[in-house]
């Protein structure tokens, strides 16, 4: 498979795509032109901050599976179309986060003590120091917008220079602001007013973008130093332009614009206009939150990570699936096996259309974040049926398009087994259900396949039989195997009554061609044969 990158990583991300097989393009500076062109022949995206993953661009790209965004923002990729057409969307919102930290906090220095106006006039001989007077953070107040990941660093650390941190974040809770010793501003306004240092650090939405303009700069305190180390266009750069021409904004640090230049082409081709870059008062740096060698490392090799094992139908952590941390998803990763196991059954055993399925979770399952292992057994279930790809992602959405209801619900009922996971298929003539359970990471089991108790481990080839419950049946399909050469790995049968019908799972080392199943099928009292691959 095929994976373009088109924005710089670093190469040991690279390195380890290609170890796993993979045929990496690294192109930078493409036109967008060239971008549509090609883009149909990889399976897989890499990009940062520029490239924009559009319905456009997710038009022509007929194979792609993964869109990896080497960092945090993904306001460039549009991710509901990703999901509509099955693609994953993967970014790496801690792997740069202290670096963004720290930026924005040398922009902060920076601003109020001139620091890089003063290393450019000492280049050209002008030691004249009183031009470059400031003013010291030290008991001062820091006003941040934005407490998530990158903010609450930033209060740490500006808090250790004995700044007084109030931060305006609706959706943090009262008690992460207690954590961090950071005064709650219930309103953007609350904060503009007191702070004589602003920072945001807010993802880019249509909520947030411009949500810093004339009106709320002239509620600032006279002479306020702003900076924006997050995503452009977050700060109204024409309002921040006035700010700073009148006096208003006594300096401001920006790390990101609206829109972004070329970050990739030299000098010499760049047609970028901006009219932050005539002020003295203006820090400019070319997006370099995420550009020290420790977060460029993890950067490129987290994301190649991800692209890499979304390539081999692996579960990651994405944008657009239930949000969940890795260690949770870790925990949870059996349990998604099972759930993905017993929705393949259905379709293979049996072929009356599904009109709904039901999930439901019994034990220490109830306390657990679901979602994922729902759409787990969604995945499963589809997969023998749908030719398009099936994931993780577009489950949900080709269920809808079927007309297959699907819902989950966790049962109070008392179980045998600690925890318990039941899949429920109903169809216009009949209800048929299956469960399993995890004893350990490794020990999933098979409990109920329609109704017959088992406790049987699911392999990659197993063949379900239902039978009449008499003799010699056992001895018939064990013969039909040693003449097709099928070793048996593991059998068990199973019944509700005496002399009613059976059901066994019989465990084989490889796939039964159609003739050997034929051969089963014709077995006196053999009912079914089906062949299922795990």
């Amino acid at each position: 498979m095929n994976v373009l990158v088109t924005e710089n990583i670093a190469q040991e991300g690279v390195v380890l795509l290609q170890e796993q097989g993979y045929r990496v393009d690294v192109r930078l500076g493409m036109s967008r032109e060239e971008l549509l062109d090609c883009i149909e022949g990889y399976e897989g995206l890499i990009v940062r901050s520029v490239t924009q993953v559009n319905k456009e661009l997710l038009d022509r790209a007929s194979r792609l599976k993964v869109v990896g965004r080497a960092g945090n923002g993904i306001d460039n990729i549009d991710v509901p179309s990703c999901t509509q057409q099955g693609i994953i969307v993967a970014n790496t919102p801690d792997s740069n986060t202290m670096a963004a930290a720290e930026l924005a906090i040398g922009l902060a220095f920076a601003i109020v003590r001139h620091i890089p106006q003063a290393n450019s006039a000492a280049r050209i001989k002008d030691f004249r120091r009183k031009q470059f007077t400031g003013w010291e953070l030290d008991g001062k107040t820091v006003g941040i917008i934005g407490l998530g990941r990158i903010g609450s660093i930033v209060a740490t650390k500006l808090k250790g220079c004995k700044m007084n941190a109030i931060a305006y974040d609706p959706y943090i809770t009262d008690e992460r602001f207690k954590t961090y010793g950071v005064e709650k501003c219930n309103t953007l306004e609350e904060l503009l007013e007191q702070s004589d240092l602003i920072t945001i650090h807010t993802p880019k939405t249509e909520e947030t973008y411009g949500m810093v303009g004339s009106e709320e700069i002239a509620r600032c305190k006279d002479g306020v130093a702003i900076v924006n180390a997050a995503r452009g266009g977050l700060i109204c750069e024409d309002a921040l332009y006035d700010g700073l021409k009148s006096g208003k904004v006594y300096g401001a640090a920006v790390d990101v614009l609206d829109p972004e230049p070329g970050y990739d082409k030299p000098p010499q081709d760049q047609a970028y206009e901006n009219k932050l870059l005539e002020l003295d008062n203006v820090i400019l740096t070319p997006h370099i939150g995420a550009s020290t060698a420790e977060a460029q490392y993890s950067v490129g090799t987290t994301v190649a990570r991800l692209v890499g094992r979304a390539l081999q139908d692996q579960l990651v952590e994405a944008v657009n699936i239930p949000a969940i941390d890795a260690r949770a998803m870790e925990e949870l990763r059996p349990y998604t096996e099972l759930a993905e196991i017993l929705g393949k059954i259905y379709y293979q055993a049996e072929r009356d259309t599904v009109e709904k399925i039901e999930v439901i979770y019994h034990g220490e399952l109830t306390k657990k974040e679901t979602g994922l292992i729902s759409r787990s057994a969604y995945k499963g279930f589809l997969e023998p049926i749908v030719k398009e790809k099936v994931n993780y992602i577009n489950a949900p959405v080709l269920l809808d398009g079927m007309g297959v209801e699907f819902i989950d619900s966790k049962s109070s009922q008392d179980s045998k087994y600690t925890n318990l996971l039941t899949v429920r298929f109903s169809t216009k003539y009949k209800t048929l259900s299956v469960s399993g359970t995890v004893f350990a990471p490794h020990a999933i089991r098979i409990v109920d396949f329609f109704g017959y108790k088992l406790d049987f481990e699911p392999t990659p080839y197993i063949i379900a039989i239902q039978n009449v419950d008499q003799p010699g049946i056992i001895g018939s399909i064990g013969t039909v195997f040693g003449d097709a050469g099928i070793n048996i790995a593991a059998m068990q049968w199973s019944r509700n009554r005496r002399g009613q019908k059976a059901v066994a799972f019989i465990s084989v080392d490889q796939e039964a061609d159609p003739a050997t199943l034929e051969q089963i099928r014709a077995i006196d009292g053999v009912l079914q044969a089906s062949m299922m691959k795990f």
